[in-house]
């Protein structure tokens, strides 16, 4: 089985790696012969920091499904077209934007340096700060405040680009059109129900919708309408994480 599992928030907290007790049972999944897939909102140069080396080699969705690595290797980027870069820098100066705008692997940051999310990005510095100007595919747009940021949201939308509103952050979270964790997904060669999906946020419904089995951490109204089983974020949380993986590897549960 495909076990495909979303970062922050879900097995990834408060920034930090994801802890030796789970990514010794991500291992043994692998061992029982399941394959494991990591799919983020955070662009790969992001994810590689906070999962175990083992994995880097292994399939990593990033961008919220914009970027695919394979064997260490960006395989796959979808970026935003010139047209729809232009719109959004109209709208960034407009409402007086700040924003993390990610290339493939460089990104452009004008945001409060005291940020949480600022911690997050790029802490190896594995990649180059760079004005906006200098990033030749932009494949994700995360606008962290403005003058307004629902408006932004909105004609966002209205361009048809694919936009995400983070629970409690307060930022919009903004994809080409058409791209989604589930679109990289089928991209990848994983067809629907032939995978177990574990997320948090409204950038994991379009995988959960499509997935044979699927675990919610913590509490999110629209996502809860297709999990399978809800896991409650406390000091618990990681334990029950285990205990499910454990449950549902040696039951093959969703397989039958």
């Amino acid at each position: 089985m495909n076990y495909i599992f979303d970062l922050d928030g879900t097995i990834c907290f408060k920034g930090k790696p994801v802890t030796r007790r789970i990514m010794d049972k991500l291992k043994e999944l692998e061992q029982e012969g399941h394959q494991v897939i990591f799919a983020s909102a955070r662009p790969i140069r992001d994810l590689l920091p906070v999962i175990d080396q083992h994995f880097h080699s292994m399939t990593l969705i990033g961008g919220n499904g914009s970027l695919i690595s394979k064997n260490g290797k960006i395989i796959t980027s979808r970026a935003f077209s010139p047209v729809q870069i232009h719109a959004m820098k109209q709208m960034i100066e407009a409402y007086k934007a700040s924003y993390l705008i990610d290339g493939e692997w460089n990104y452009a940051y004008t945001g409060d340096p005291e940020h949480p999310l600022r911690a997050r990005v790029d802490p190896e510095s594995l990649a180059e700060k760079v004005q906006l100007e200098d990033l030749e595919r932009i494949v994700k747009i995360l606008i962290l405040d403005s003058a307004d940021q629902e408006q932004i949201a909105s004609e966002a939308e209205k361009l048809g680009l694919r936009v995400h509103r983070h629970q409690g952050e307060g930022i919009v979270d903004i994809s080409p059109p058409g791209i989604d964790k589930w679109s990289a997904i089928q991209e990848v060669g994983i067809r629907e129900k032939e995978y177990i999906a574990f997320g948090n946020d409204a950038n994991d419904i379009e995988m959960f919708r499509h997935a044979k089995y699927n675990v919610m951490i913590g509490e999110h109204e629209e996502l809860a309408r297709y999990a399978d089983t809800v896991i409650p974020l406390n000091e618990d949380c990681e334990q029950a994480i285990v205990n499910c993986l454990e449950k549902l590897a040696s039951k093959d549960l969703v397989l039958k």
